[in-house]
């Protein structure tokens, strides 16, 4: 189901945009705004870097980034993050750590 309104990517999902994944692109393509933090641009730049085809695939990442709204984090995310991680948890789906 195509995605209204705004969305925020996860990690997995840019990875998975950027790959141009069927499902994946449909699922934001109508999007009133696509978010993406701060970390998973960071996580998204590090792969690039590391990858056989650094320069194109940076240059891929800085584009999406471009397109993106990007959240910076702040005491206010961090907050919200251990809000929203202590809820999931306490409804037994919590965020997987690695």
């Amino acid at each position: 189901m195509p995605a209204t309104g705004r969305v925020l990517l996860d990690t997995n999902i840019l990875i998975a945009l950027l790959a141009e994944d069927p499902a994946v692109v449909r699922g934001v393509q109508d999007a009133e705004a696509v978010h993406v933090p701060a970390i998973a641009l960071g996580e998204l730049y590090y792969g690039a870097r590391k990858s056989a085809r650094a320069a194109q695939n940076v240059e891929r990442v800085a584009a999406l980034a471009a397109k993106s709204a990007v959240l910076a984090c702040d005491a206010t995310t961090a907050a919200t993050y251990g809000e929203i991680k202590a809820a999931l948890r306490a409804k037994g789906t919590p965020i997987p750590e690695k």
